[in-house]
């Protein structure tokens, strides 16, 4: 029962999202969680180290950005020990072509990526590029911790299939999640989360 507003505000939200009214923030408690995609297609890219303060001190980052991205089968997952109950994961699914869904549409979205697995194309790349000098994808985020004469590299586009990755958070100025489907499910591990 205590779960119940959290679950209405948090659908209520999804909703707003789904329909491209929010912009979009997710930062779980400091903690990480699991992405997964088919297909992401991002257009003005860019890649910068960071850190970012999380439950168990700073831990490094490698922020991916990109002006807009257009992502097939998108899952997101995260886990939380839940007092009495235990592992509770909470899952959205969006954009899933196969169901002749839309994709998932977002605009100025980061990644704060800790580990990343995927197929990668990536078109006029230039790479060790000072992070401060990007300018084919969106600069080093507002509040970020980077150093702009830090290492960064650079594309017009980026295409990555089969993506697995774990991320410390994620923002957009738009997230528009097409066909999106919230759940939650006690337990976590391989069929409970994305990955």
């Amino acid at each position: 029962m205590v779960m119940v507003p959290s679950v209405a505000a948090t659908a209520a939200i999804g909703v707003a999202l789904a329909q491209g009214a929010l912009a979009a923030s997710f930062s779980v408690s400091g903690q990480q969680f699991k992405v997964t995609a088919k297909e992401l297609t991002g257009h003005g890219f860019s890649q910068y180290g960071a850190y970012d303060d999380g439950a168990t001190g700073r831990n490094a980052v490698a922020v991916s950005a990109f002006k807009t991205a257009d992502i097939d089968k998108l899952c997101q997952s995260v886990v939380t020990n839940v007092p009495l109950l235990g592992p509770v994961t909470l899952r959205l699914e969006a954009g899933d072509t196969s169901k002749k869904q839309e994709m998932v549409y977002a605009e100025q979205l980061y990644i704060d990526v800790a580990d990343l697995k995927a197929d990668a194309t990536f078109s006029n790349i230039d790479i060790g590029v000072a992070a401060g000098a990007i300018d084919k994808g969106p600069g080093i985020k507002s509040g970020d911790h980077a150093d702009p004469r830090g290492f960064a590299q650079q594309a017009t586009e980026a295409k990555l299939t089969d993506v697995e990755q774990t991320a410390w958070a994620t923002t957009a100025g738009t997230f528009k999640l097409s066909g999106l489907h919230m759940s939650l499910k006690k337990g976590s591990g391989k069929d409970i989360e994305c990955y």
